[in-house]
Order: structure tokens, then C-alpha cells, then sequence
């Protein structure tokens, strides 16, 4: 079974320092029909102006996921974390655990920072929170699905507390990735830039693709040049 959130379903949140879409019910966003996909519960595409962003906040048992589109942000939280700037290329992987303070906030004075924020919930519950980022090289996710997020650390990907992967690709016009599904697990692609094609639909920048129930091979292929995010995760 596939089905496609298209970018104008989702939820939408203007403030004067913040532009949100919303994938799935978050904040003052409800819809019934969209609580989440599986263990994935948040994808939020945000746009930060410069010199604002999240003031400290709190959250607890839930793993938290951070991909810089364009632009910098920075992360301040209790584990002592202070200082760390995200920029494309790395990823932020933030478990909350028993319970994490933290902030983001865009620090330049002329551009905005684009980024989707993931939540995915844990397996465990009421741990001991942690943080780390990594930058992963252009040439890992070029033309290729590069393992970023993982229950197990596989490929030197960060760690989370879920039986969940989180895959990304930055991808050239004409280039057809496949990947290997099984009925047993459930799939969502994220369309961060460009366009891509599956089974003959085009999938625009924020558009998502669910998947599941489905057996076999996941196939797409980059219109333009293109970066994608996917999700492997348990029923």
C-alpha cells in the first residue's frame, strides 16, 4: 500500500521568527488521520530568521533528530552540550530519555536556517538522556542511500534508542535508487529538494511516501537534482 502526503496537506504555523509545515499532528495541528507514521511520530520543516529560534525547552522519552537544509543552528542542552552548530552535511541525534533541557537557535544575522525536525519514538523508556552530532561527507550520500541513524550504529551511523533507520541521498538528475522492502516493516520517503518520480507520480519537496505492507523493491528516480531522507522502520 503507498500513499502520498502532499506538501499542501500538511499542518502549517507562522510566527514572526518561525515557518513550520508539519507532517503529522504537532502543537496546536490536529488531524486525526495523521498521529504518526509507526515509531515516527514528527517531521517538521522549519524555516529560522536570523537571530531567533527555540528558547530552552523540554522533552522526555522521545529520540530527537535534526537535519540542517541550508544555513547553521545552534544546540545548547543539560548534558552540557553548549556551543555545537549544525550545518548540512551533519546530522544531530538528541536522546531526551528521563528528560533534556535544550535550545536551537539560528545565530546569523542575515540567513535564515532550514531544517527538518524528527521525532521518533523510543523503545525504552526513561533513560539516560544524550546528545552527539556527526558530519557525514558529500560523497557518502551521493547517488547513494547513506545509513545516517540506526538501533545498532551500523555503517557509523548515530545511534537511537528504536528498531528504525534513517537513510539520505543527495541525488543527480536521472538517477534511479532502489531499495529492498519487506512486508513486515513500514517505509516513509521524505522529499527535502527537487523532485522525484515513483511509479509514475511526481513527488515535489515536501512531499512524503508512505509504504506499507508491501513486498519487494522501492524504486525511484531523481527528476532534478534531488535529496531525499528514508525511513525503514518497524510495524
Amino acid at each position: 500500500m503507498f500513499n502520498v502526503r502532499h506538501k499542501n496537506d500538511r499542518g502549517y504555523t507562522e510566527m514572526d521568527w518561525l515557518k513550520s509545515r508539519h507532517s503529522f499532528s504537532f502543537g496546536h495541528y490536529y488531524d486525526p488521520a495523521n498521529m504518526g507514521f509507526g515509531p515516527l511520530r514528527v517531521i517538521n520543516e522549519d524555516w529560522v530568521e536570523p537571530g531567533t529560534g527555540f528558547d530552552t525547552h523540554g522533552h522526555k522519552n522521545m529520540e530527537i533528530i535534526t537535519y540542517v537544509l541550508e544555513g547553521q543552528l545552534n544546540h545548547k542542552d543539560s548534558t552540557g552540550k553548549e556551543g555545537k552548530t549544525i550545518t548540512p552535511g551533519e546530522v544531530q541525534m538528541m536522546s531526551a530519555g528521563k528528560g533534556i533541557l535544550h535550545s536551537e537557535y539560528n545565530g546569523s544575522p542575515t540567513d535564515t536556517v532550514h531544517l527538518l525536525q524528527i521525532w521518533i519514538m523510543p523503545d525504552e523508556v526513561n533513560t539516560h538522556p544524550g546528545y552527539v552530532q556527526k558530519p557525514f561527507a558529500p560523497e557518502e550520500m551521493h547517488n547513494r542511500l547513506r545509513l545516517l541513524v540506526s538501533k545498532d550504529g551500523a555503517d557509523g551511523s548515530l545511534v537511537m534508542k528504536q528498531d528504525a533507520r534513517l537513510y539520505a541521498s543527495r541525488l543527480d538528475a536521472g538517477t534511479e535508487l532502489k531499495f529492498p522492502i519487506v512486508s513486515e516493516r513500514k517505509y516513509w520517503l521524505q522529499v527535502a529538494r527537487g523532485t522525484v518520480t515513483f511509479q509514475g507520480q511526481t513527488l515535489e519537496a515536501g512531499d512524503g511516501l508512505a509504504v506499507e505492507k508491501e513486498q519487494g523493491t522501492l524504486t525511484f528516480k531523481a527528476d532534478t537534482a534531488a535529496e531525499v531522507l528514508l525511513f525503514d522502520l518497524p510495524r
